[in-house]
Formats: C-alpha cells, structure tokens, sequence
C-alpha cells in the first residue's frame, strides 16, 4: 500500500483516549472521580496559589534580601579591534551608525564601548561613546584616531 495523504494513521498505540471520571462505579473513576476523598483538593474550583507551603512561612520569604540594582547603571555594547579590523577597511570613518549596517552591535540607540582585544592595522577614524585605555593606544599606534561621541 503506498503512503497517501488519505492513508495516514498514528501508530498503533500511540492515541490514547481521554480519562471520562464520574460515569459510574464500573468505570473505575466514579463516585469520586479520582479526586480522593474530602478536602480542598477534591472540591471544584481548588487552585493553589504559587509558593504556597500550607501556611508556613513560604521560602522565599524566609531567605534574607541582599544587594541592589542600580536603576541608573547604562549597559554599553561591546565593540572589539579584531572587529574593527575585520570589517572597516583602511582610511574608513567608524561610528554607531556604520557599526548597526556592518552587524557588529544590534541597535545605535544603546551606547557604545570599543576595547582593545585583537590586533588593529589599519588606520581609521572612531567614533564611539567611550574606549578603554589600551584601545585608545592602538588606535593611535595604528595610525588612526578616535573621538568620544557625546550622544
């Protein structure tokens, strides 16, 4: 027989058919229906509330807090010389804009941090919100030089 569309069937097995509680004592799931007896559990509408440990003191409640999160803290995205290197070519004016068209950072809205991990030979001009120390040096090393964009 070929496989058809029309043909097609679950393994056998496979489906199973779905539990029908309460039809009666011949059924297996009568009476109670597979709730147990009495309690909150067996009534209708019973849903537990996340975390809840019978009254007792839930656990994250009994954890102490620490620490703090700084509302002001500004996440930069990261830019490395190895990228530079790889993607601009020599004499080429790098900023935030031409950064998003080449796929080195995903937005030119969030600031931008270049670092110094790679090597960089070619001499271009950067502009970027911040850069660190030994960045700055091999940019100028290379013959290039880099602006701090306010914006």
């Amino acid at each position: 027989m070929t496989m058809e569309l029309h043909n097609l069937r679950p393994a056998a097995g496979a489906k199973k058919g779905r539990k029908r509680v309460g039809r009666g004592p011949g059924s297996g799931n009568g009476k109670t229906a597979g709730r147990g007896h009495k309690g909150q559990k067996s009534r209708s509408g019973y849903s537990r509330r996340y975390g809840f440990e019978g009254g007792q003191m839930p656990l994250v409640r009994r954890i102490p807090k620490r620490g703090f999160t700084n509302i002001f803290r500004v996440e930069f995205q990261v830019v490395n010389m190895r990228d530079l290197e790889r993607v601009f070519a020599d004499g080429d004016e790098v900023n935030p804009s031409t950064m998003v068209e080449k796929g080195l950072i995903r937005s030119g809205k969030q600031p931008v941090k270049v670092l110094a991990t790679g090597e960089l030979s070619k001499k271009i001009v950067v502009h970027a919100h911040r850069f660190s120390g030994a960045a700055q040096a091999k940019i100028q090393a290379a013959g290039g030089s880099w602006e701090v964009v306010t914006s």
